[in-house]
Formats: C-alpha cells, structure tokens, sequence
C-alpha cells in the first residue's frame, strides 16, 4: 500500500500504534535531502548529500543521520559497474609509467589523466574520452563520440590545448590510440609528456575509473535514451554538474571550479 501511495516505510512506524506522533527534528531538512538526491538522474549517495547540505545550507550533518535520512525517505542509488577495455595489444610504442599512481598536484593542469568508457544508447554505443585535472579532479576537455576512433582522441586534445598553462603529464592506459605515433608527436607539440599505466593494472589510473563509476551510477546506469544526440546532450551537462556542483570529500567538500578558485585565491 506505502508503494502504491508514494509514501516511505518511515510513515507507517511513524504512526503506528495510534499514538500521537514525535515531533519530526528533521522535517525541514528531508525536503533539502530530496531535491539534492534528485539532482542527477540515479541520484547520488549519502556523502555527497551531506556535503552539499553543508557546502549550500550550511548543515554540518554526519554522513549516517543523512544515509538514515535518505533510507526513511526511500532514496537509494544505483550501483555499479562494467569496465570498456581499449588495449588490443602493441599497437606502437608504450610509454613509461612517470605517474605511478602519484595522483596528487601541486598546481592546476600539471597532472593529468585520460582513459575512454563505453555505453549502450539507442540500439548503438557510445563513448567518451576525458582528460581530468588531477589538482582538483575536474574535467577540463572531453569529446563524445558514436565510434572510439582515432578521430575522437585528437578531438579530445583539440579541446584540451586552449586549457593548457604550460608542460604537463598526461597519463593515460595503453589503449591503441595512445599508442599511435601521431598522438604522441601531438602530445610532444602541446608540451605534454606520456605516461601510460603498466597493462591489466587499472589502479594505475584509479582517478579515472573512480569518475567513470560516479558517472555510471548517478547519471547512466537503468536509463534509456532516445537518440545519440539526446545523450550526448545530458552527457555534456552532466560532465558541467561534476566540475561546478559535485563536492568531493577531496576537496573539502568543494566541487572542482570552487576549489580550484579557492586555491587560487588563497596563494
């Protein structure tokens, strides 16, 4: 009957018994609770609505009164996952492992980290192909495209050239694409050194996997969409949702642009 009516389980303890109900201490908070779960389509977990509750109310609240908070009010987000794998061998040269798993940054756009995630949309696939600040893991270029072609990886530098502040690290898996000899030499041109994780070892990109679930789970995953075009739409506001608004316990509870302006400031 509560699921049929819409209500949580938390409605009927609440009034069970025929006695007069507490008092609620969090009724002002819970509607906050919801429209923060509601922001991306599979809503998101408990740290991420406690922080924001902090970062945009003002509520230090701890992360298990929200997750309590968020299992009375019936919200629960999607979980996880199944991993695009682009090596298909030797295609060209491997470049050394210069990150090694060293995913800190002392200034923005020195460290940086790429990779490409597949998806199933409207009877076809897509994919997208980031390249993340590892100074405050916001994504700085990114191309979506129906095909993970060679095309798409020198789309994704045309649009991470303009973002550059001088020589950086740009570490990526040993996909075929960035084994390509004309990849490397653009790198070379743009002042960009290679690094490429060691084969079969994803933990060497860690930041990357670690926004490819956050992205699954929140905005792709149980969904269908009507065209290739409607998702690359969604897809490209989402990506602005991580850098401006998804606060990150990394980050003090800053989302990326904030934290990165914050820094700036404070220097």
């Amino acid at each position: 009957m509560l699921d049929k009516l819409g209500l949580p389980k938390s409605t009927y303890y609440r009034y069970a018994g025929g006695k007069s109900p507490k008092p609620d201490r969090w009724s002002d908070v819970r509607p906050l609770v919801r429209g923060i779960f509601s922001r991306t389509p599979n809503g998101m977990g408990y740290r991420q609505v406690a922080m924001a509750l902090k970062a945009e109310h003002g509520l230090c609240i701890s992360g298990k009164t929200v997750l309590k908070l968020m299992r009375e009010e019936g919200l629960r987000c999607r979980i996880r996952r199944k991993r695009y794998d682009s090596y298909r061998g030797e295609q060209g040269k491997v470049a050394e492992n210069i990150l090694d798993r060293d995913f800190g940054a002392q200034a923005p756009m020195t460290k940086l980290a790429t990779d490409v995630t597949e998806f199933k949309v409207a009877g076809g696939k897509a994919y997208l192909s980031p390249v993340m600040d590892l100074y405050n893991n916001e994504i700085v270029a990114w191309s979506v495209a129906r095909s993970p072609n060679f095309a798409q990886a020198m789309e994704m530098l045309d649009g991470l050239e303009p973002r550059l502040e001088g020589p950086a690290l740009l570490h990526s898996d040993q996909g075929w694409q960035y084994q390509q000899l004309a990849y490397q030499r653009r790198l070379e041109e743009m002042g960009i050194t290679q690094s490429m994780s060691r084969k079969a070892t994803c933990l060497d990109n860690a930041c990357m996997e670690g926004f490819f679930g956050h992205l699954k789970d929140e905005f792709y995953r149980g969904r269908e969409f009507d065209s290739f075009d409607s998702f690359k739409d969604q897809l490209n506001d989402y990506i602005v949702y991580w850098n401006t608004r998804r606060y990150q316990a990394r980050l003090k509870g800053m989302a990326p642009v904030q934290y990165r302006s914050h820094s700036m400031r404070a220097a």
